[in-house]
């Protein structure tokens, strides 16, 4: 599939002074003359800050790097986790069609996509708030069909579910990620039949889900203050 940059380009791009702080941090794991192989977390940094992947910011790296614009440009073009072109300033939905999900009824997730925000894929919602488009295998099957919205999954999702949740991120809030049916993880739906040992001290929500609502990142755009920096191959002290 052919993968181009989009038409409309910002003027610039930098990264906040923490992400800069990130990324140099990032740089430093590489042998000197080597930093080129940081370019794919550096380039999902800067699309975790802007929401998408910019020419600006796109060179930016390059530079930082050492590199060719054209060879990170050949990166950000062959991996699709780097988004081309704007998504919605709330929240861009990637709902799986793969075997398992389309069996359990992605389709009905698709059109409620196609309803709610965008007849095709990759176009932002009248309001801007929204965008979406189908992915492959996501790799939650047992919990099919699935959605990632963000950072995290939603999974068990039914149309009507699907529904509710864009209609929750419209209003500013973040519902709580995860199956949305209630099952605590990926055991039947009847609940656990082996390892009941395990659900005695466990956290309210599976590890995944407990550490989205403890962090609250979970359609955030990221401007690097969220956790400390660590640096541990440098035996650094803990960096705000």
């Amino acid at each position: 599939m052919l993968r181009r940059l989009h038409k409309d380009q910002p003027a610039s791009f930098a990264f906040t002074p923490a992400n800069l702080d990130w990324a140099k941090g990032q740089m430093s794991k590489y042998p000197e003359g080597r930093q080129a192989s940081a370019v794919i977390p550096l380039l999902w940094r800067a699309q975790e800050q802007e929401g998408w992947l910019s020419r600006p910011a796109i060179e930016v790296v390059a530079d930082m790097l050492g590199m060719a614009y054209i060879r990170a440009l050949e990166v950000a073009t062959f991996y699709f986790m780097f988004h081309l072109q704007p998504v919605g300033s709330v929240a861009h939905i990637q709902i799986c069609g793969t075997t398992s999900c389309m069996i359990c009824g992605a389709e009905d997730l698709i059109a409620v996509c196609k309803e709610l925000i965008a007849a095709s894929p990759h176009t932002r919602s009248a309001d801007g708030k929204f965008s979406w488009e189908e992915v492959e295998c996501l790799g939650a099957c047992t919990n099919a069909p699935m959605a990632q919205i963000g950072k995290d999954y939603y999974e068990d999702l039914t149309a009507d579910k699907l529904r509710d949740l864009i209609a929750v991120f419209s209003t500013g809030e973040v519902p709580v990620a995860g199956s949305q049916n209630g099952r605590y993880s990926s055991e039947p739906l009847g609940g656990l039949t082996s390892l009941k040992d395990f659900e005695s001290g466990r956290t309210q929500y599976n590890a995944s889900v407990q550490r989205a609502v403890d962090l609250g990142d979970t359609i955030k755009r990221i401007d690097g203050s969220e956790v400390p920096h660590l640096t541990p191959w440098q035996k650094d002290k803990v960096k705000a």
